[in-house]
């Protein structure tokens, strides 16, 4: 079938990519009439295709065309800013005309983004040359000289990654270690890969073996580092980069991750060190800078808001949204902070941000949800309603969640965890009691609840701890079927020795986050799906069950955005069902721990705040101690959305802010169902 003849229906992506290495088998040929002719077709039906349109530019360059040629660079760029093969072929036109002062930006740009580009770095080498700039000739030909070392696979395969071409560069890169064993370079690309693909474990089990083979390989001991830091191992990552940081203490990349160990950490003031040294050393207005600086007045708003420091943090968050106007995330970060007010000519760039064609699809979310709870606080609802309605559908579009994973896992807990099974399994794990756990659903008055506790001279106020979750991973193995998970089918092949081994890993893992109080808290919220592991490995932790209104803590999900996580949050029909199986999980612990988990109502604790704070107490086997009572006036860091609202007193204010909303929430109230009406059992 000739190209000019297919249709957009009888092309696949497959049969795309066929005739697009059928075009460049042309080029490789001298053919570049005959591949102009024939591409014509194939453009007029994929108009905007990547590859496409560089063939076209290029046929266009070797037949002298470089008018049209950059013409169609232009298309591209608009389409594909960061495909550094564009960027390449953009300095080779430049080349071609002879015009040094243009070819040299566009060649850096195209390294910049792809570093494995040898021709890039040939014509750099040369242009250099002829201006007369012999040292950056010099750097040019070294890069030369490093990638003829390499294998041309790996060379190949680095190239595709840094254009975002993962599945072919995992393809080549996979044959080749197959072929030739282990090698540095292969092993580091292929961790990359994973660290793309979230495959952290992986990544790390290949940079530890590369770093064997060659210890010194600085930009492995940093991607060693950053994957530690991803999978939470926070104080193994400040180890791993604390000799590259000392040997560049002002290398930018080192900083910001170790920024990132430090807030992981908890150690909030050595990241606002690090925010304001980056800060201090940004070169000028050039729009690189301006971008950075956007980023990184965002990190410090969210440390100083985690300490307390409130005028801080917002000055950091408007100096970001000054910087970059179109910032979605700083938006939203005043927004979340839930105590500050928009000005009209803030809602007014918001708005112009929300409707500018330019603005990238993250930060029309972020903007529509700093909008929704800008239109709140004005008590105009439905303007608020329409943009919640707006980020919830466009985040729900980006978003893989599927409710049927966790009422699988539902099904699986109830199954497997039975009184009988927890019963027979009684004293197994490790045997201190130091864990309170709070969980429930987000946005349910855990924050409250940890703060009162974290009030007590007894308890250490952590974060929402992730070493559960990790241990659930390991659990569930590598790449686990979701419909027919290992977990919690995997808890019944565990023995007593196993139980007290993980129970141990945990204290030792969350051990970097507390001081020497004996008690400390776990906030992660989703741990309640895991109370049967939790029972097994550390049988005499406390459980406390935060729980809210239906109506009132489906809506507040609703309406707030999350760093991460929590993708069961974006549609009425997902929230409900979440809530749905939480009671029927919630239930079935109640049933084979009778008394082990305390259940605490949110709106309870704002009734009579002396008797929840004494039921909780007493539960935790904690004396009284009046400092919970007042527990807005504990300076600590706190890293959830409700931070400021636990630095004041109790007040009634939103418990019943979903009523002004309930012109929209029928259906909500349709789906929650007889939830509504037992949802305290």
């Amino acid at each position: 079938m000739a190209a000019s003849t297919s249709t957009e229906a009888e092309l696949t992506p497959a049969s795309l990519e066929q005739d697009a290495g059928r075009l460049r088998r042309m080029q490789s040929e001298g053919c570049h009439a005959e591949a102009l002719e024939d591409m014509r077709g194939l453009l007029a039906d994929h108009p905007d295709d990547r590859d496409l349109l560089l063939i076209e530019a290029t046929s266009l360059r070797h037949l002298g065309r470089i008018d049209e040629a950059l013409a169609t660079l232009d298309r591209l760029a608009r389409l594909q800013p960061s495909f550094s093969l564009m960027h390449q072929e953009r300095g080779l036109c430049h080349v071609a005309r002879k015009d040094a002062s243009a070819a040299i930006p566009a060649l850096l740009q195209a390294v910049n983004i792809n570093p494995a580009l040898p021709m890039s770095w040939r014509m750099l080498e040369g242009v250099y040359r002829i201006v007369g700039d012999g040292k950056s000739a010099a750097t040019a030909g070294s890069h030369v000289e490093t990638l003829r070392q390499l294998p041309i696979e790996v060379v190949n395969a680095t190239s595709l990654f840094a254009d975002g071409d993962l599945d072919p560069a995992e393809a080549i890169i996979r044959t080749f270690l197959l072929a030739h064993g282990d090698h540095p370079e292969a092993m580091r690309l292929l961790a990359k890969i994973g660290m793309a693909h979230e495959v952290y474990d992986d990544a790390e089990l290949l940079l530890s073996g590369a770093l064997a083979m060659q210890p010194d390989h600085r930009p492995a001991q940093f991607e060693y580092a950053q994957t530690l830091s991803l999978r939470h191992k926070h104080s193994e990552a400040e180890a791993a980069l604390a000799p590259l940081l000392e040997s560049e203490p002002a290398n930018p990349e080192y900083r910001l991750l170790a920024s990132t160990i430090a807030v992981g950490l908890g150690q909030q003031d050595k990241a606002i060190a690090f925010y304001h040294a980056m800060l201090a050393d940004l070169p000028g207005d050039d729009a690189a800078s301006a971008t950075a600086r956007a980023d990184i007045n965002l990190w410090l708003g969210h440390a100083l808001k985690t300490v307390g420091e409130l005028p801080e943090a917002i000055s950091a968050y408007r100096t970001a949204a000054a910087e970059r106007p179109d910032f979605g995330d700083a938006w939203w970060s005043l927004a979340n902070l839930k105590t500050y007010r928009f000005a009209d000519t803030e809602i007014a760039r918001m708005r112009a941000g929300l409707d500018a064609p330019a603005t990238a699809a993250i930060d029309r979310v972020h903007m529509a949800f700093a909008l929704g709870k800008a239109f709140e606080d004005r008590g105009d609802a439905q303007d608020a309603w329409d943009f919640y309605a707006l980020g919830n559908a466009e985040q729900r579009a980006r978003s893989r969640y599927r409710p049927e994973v966790i009422e699988t896992n539902t099904r699986e807990q109830i199954r497997v965890c039975t009184p009988a099974f927890l019963a027979a399994r009684e004293g197994w794990g490790a045997e201190a009691p130091d864990p309170i756990f709070i969980v429930g659903l987000p946005r349910s008055g855990s924050t409250l609840i940890e703060q009162i506790l974290a009030s007590h001279p007894q308890v250490e106020g952590t974060q929402e701890l992730p070493d559960i979750q990790r241990l659930v991973q390991e659990l569930q193995g590598r790449d686990p079927d979701l419909d027919n998970p290992r977990y919690p089918e995997a808890l019944t092949a565990l023995d007593a020795a196993d139980c007290r081994a993980l129970g141990e890993r945990y204290l030792a893992a969350t051990r970097v986050h507390r001081s020497d109080r004996p008690f400390f808290i776990d906030k992660m919220p989703n741990n309640f799906r895991h109370v049967g592991l939790i029972r097994l490995i550390l049988p005499r932790a406390r459980i406390i069950d935060a729980r809210r209104h239906p109506m009132a803590c489906c809506f507040s999900n609703l309406k707030q955005l999350f760093a991460q996580g929590q993708e069961f949050s974006y549609s009425i029909p997902d929230i409900a069902r979440y809530y749905r199986t939480y009671l029927e999980l919630m239930r079935h612990w109640d049933r084979a721990l009778p008394g082990h988990v305390l259940r605490v109502i949110h709106e309870d604790v704002i009734d009579d705040l002396d008797a929840n704070v004494r039921r909780i107490l007493d539960h935790c086997g904690l004396p009284f101690d009046p400092a919970c009572l007042t527990f807005h006036e504990t300076r600590r860091s706190v890293r959830t959305p409700s931070s400021e609202q636990v630095r004041q007193p109790i007040f009634r204010d939103g418990l019943d802010q979903w009523r002004n909303f309930e012109a929209w929430l029928g259906p909500l109230e349709d789906a929650l169902g007889n939830a509504l009406g037992d949802w305290r059992d």
